[in-house]
């Protein structure tokens, strides 16, 4: 019964000892196995005097039910190391980066669309958008522009279908057809911006391209007159180029304006001085866009009555106003895909 006793009181020592499953297997072997210490014991507990049988029975029972406790005890602590380490050994971190993909972000001239027609929502504006390949009536005809117009030429317009006048396809040359097809689908008052890429027979260089982007603005209300028009482009220009930034416009013509006007923003390099400037050339001004008193013949085109409701209308060269506000030239910069040139305007809006 000592001997017993003292197996039982060594085993969670020696267990404990135990570094892997083959040698815990050794182990439970010479603890329970068939030529252990117990099997022994049982073994001869015949020869024993038949009072003590009994007692020496259930002690051998006990010390085998303890010891095959802390052998599977023992078992499961190492298998779950061993799985561990296995876990371990295989583990792959899906979190490591392999490679990670320079940063982008919004082309320039989207950035300009963008903060334009923010501006000008902010004044309570729309913003709408249309067609690029165009019915030649609205591009021309809603538009007060007569069959005799140079830019009606076949030479001056990327026409998709040229030759009957009623029925010609063109790749739009500004975003101005948008005026009447939106006060055909509106009544008055309007307050819209129109954002988009135009086209024109232009000989590319510095300062032209065949494919350009533009926004037109168009207003139609009761009352507006050109003050409205003047003081809406001053507050644009104060918002887009800063505070304190001058315009002024000047007499011009446009077939579907009248009275018609260039608007010119005060130089940004030189400050309008009229000094010997490479941006302005000495005049200290600057041209960025045309405007004008929408003419009653649009007004008619579209079925509204002029004698009842008037209204501006203004249009912009995006890239014009990117190349003034950053100093970018030629206009090729803007659509070559550099990343040098574009990285430099990322998220300036």
């Amino acid at each position: 019964m000592e001997q017993l006793a003292q197996i039982v009181a060594e085993a969670p020592a020696r267990l404990a000892s135990v570094a892997d499953l083959a040698e815990l297997e050794t182990l439970e072997a010479e603890l329970v196995g068939r030529r252990s210490v117990l099997a022994e014991l049982q073994r001869n507990i015949g020869s024993l005097p038949p009072e003590r049988r009994p007692e020496v029975g259930r002690a051998l029972q006990q010390a085998r039910a303890e010891l095959e406790r802390l052998i599977s005890r023992r078992r499961a602590e190492l298998e779950r190391e061993a799985e561990n380490l296995l876990l371990e050994d295989d583990r792959v971190d899906v979190t490591l980066e392999a490679y990670r993909l320079p940063g982008g972000g919004e082309h320039l001239i989207q950035q300009t669309i963008e903060e334009v027609c923010e501006i000008f929502i902010g004044l309570g504006y729309v913003v709408a958008t249309g067609p690029e390949a165009e019915l030649g009536y609205y591009n021309f005809d809603a538009l007060n522009t007569p069959p005799t117009h140079p830019s009606r030429l076949e030479s001056d317009t990327l026409y998709l279908d040229w030759g009957d006048p009623a029925d010609e396809v063109l790749l739009r040359t500004h975003t101005s057809p948008m005026q009447a097809r939106f006060m055909e689908a509106h009544d008055p008052p309007v307050y819209v911006v129109v954002p988009g890429k135009v086209y024109r027979a232009d000989t590319p260089d510095a300062t032209h391209s065949p494919v350009f982007h533009q926004i037109e603005g168009l207003a139609v209300d009761r009352n507006i007159t050109m003050s409205d028009l003047k003081g809406t482009l001053a507050h644009f220009a104060r918002e887009f180029f800063g505070p304190g930034q001058r315009i002024r416009l000047l007499p011009h013509f446009f077939p579907f304006t009248e009275p018609s006007a260039e608007m010119h923003a005060a130089c940004f390099h030189c400050e309008g001085n009229g000094t010997s400037c490479r941006v302005c050339g000495g005049s200290g001004w600057i041209e960025l866009m045309g405007c004008g008193m929408v003419d009653p013949a649009v007004f008619e085109a579209v079925g509204y009555d002029p004698g009842d409701v008037t209204g501006f209308a203004f249009g912009m060269g995006v890239e014009r106003l990117a190349q003034v506000r950053h100093g970018l030239s030629p206009i090729r910069h803007v659509f070559e895909n550099d990343v040098r040139v574009l990285r430099q305007f990322r998220g300036i809006a």
